[in-house]
């Protein structure tokens, strides 16, 4: 219901914006200056190009994770300490009201976990070595909780939806630029080879990159956000005193372990002050510990 949501305002943005440049007359404007631009086509090619990947990327996030990390799943527990994991993952699920994820375990000197997964009943939630020997199991389990509150709200499926989307739009927007500036500025005329002239690639790698700096501004703050909503969540599950005294856990501990980017916004660990922090996944912690005490 979410993807399928998400895909239909995805589809409506894109007939508003459609619709909004017809009245503005922009497609007309663009033929009048020699760029022949089918702007309802472009936005279909921008919304497969910019969704595709996206999509993509969540299906085989588990198969990723567990190679990228290292992740060893615990099938059958071998120890007291993977038993009490399972159960824990199991009980906090049950109260989540979602499917009981895959659990897992890398190895990491430095306290993190992470979550992800397709969907809130095909997850995979995964510790570190470091913080099962740093932190009390109360504080653990407020760590998964944390995690179970991401499979549980649909981070995953949101994150990547939202990215899906903006990439349509830095796709779309670039290719609008490049257009103009080869067509117009330069006056490149290539219909007998091409169609495009040395303008139009330089203007819309340099417009993707400085709109997919912007855009991931927008992503960051959905991160950010998110990440308050799981601390409340985890909270709601394990308690909100053994969340803050994870929280306190984490602060003392030493630089997070290096996660591969494309699951450093499902960790636990993050957070950036200053103006860093507008490109930052996660929150500082003391803001999501007075956010917590607040009680928000």
């Amino acid at each position: 219901m979410r993807i399928l949501l998400f895909l239909l305002t995805n589809i409506a943005i894109m007939a508003v914006v459609s619709i909004l440049f017809h009245l503005l007359g922009l497609g007309a404007l663009l033929q009048q200056k020699g760029v022949p631009l089918n702007l309802t086509h472009l936005l279909i090619v921008s919304a497969f190009m910019g969704m595709t990947g996206s999509f993509i990327s969540l299906f085989i996030s588990k198969w990723m994770a567990k190679r990228s990390m290292g992740v060893y799943v615990i099938e059958r527990p071998s120890n007291a300490t993977e038993a009490w994991l399972v159960e824990t993952v199991q009980r906090l699920s049950k109260q989540a009201g979602i499917g009981m994820p895959e659990v897992g375990m890398f190895d990491a000197h430095e306290p993190n976990a992470f979550a992800t997964g397709a969907s809130r009943d095909n997850a995979l939630v995964a510790v570190s070595t470091g913080l099962l020997h740093n932190m009390s199991q109360s504080e653990v389990e407020a760590v998964l909780g944390h995690e179970i509150s991401h499979v549980a709200n649909g981070d995953m499926v949101t994150m990547t939806l939202i990215q899906g989307v903006v990439n349509t739009f830095v796709y779309f927007l670039a290719t609008v630029a490049g257009y103009v500036v080869d067509r117009t500025l330069f006056r490149s005329d290539n219909e007998e080879s091409s169609g495009f002239g040395p303008a139009y690639y330089i203007t819309q790698m340099v417009a993707q990159i400085v709109l997919g700096i912007l855009a991931s501004m927008i992503v960051m703050w959905f991160s950010r956000w998110r990440e308050f909503r799981a601390d409340a969540g985890g909270a709601n599950l394990a308690g909100r005193a053994k969340m803050i005294s994870a929280l306190r856990a984490l602060q003392k501990a030493h630089e997070p372990a290096e996660m591969p980017t494309e699951f450093a916004a499902f960790g636990i660990r993050g957070g950036a002050n200053g103006w860093m922090e507008l490109f930052m996944s996660h929150p500082p912690l003391e803001k999501r510990i007075a956010a917590l005490e607040s009680g928000r």
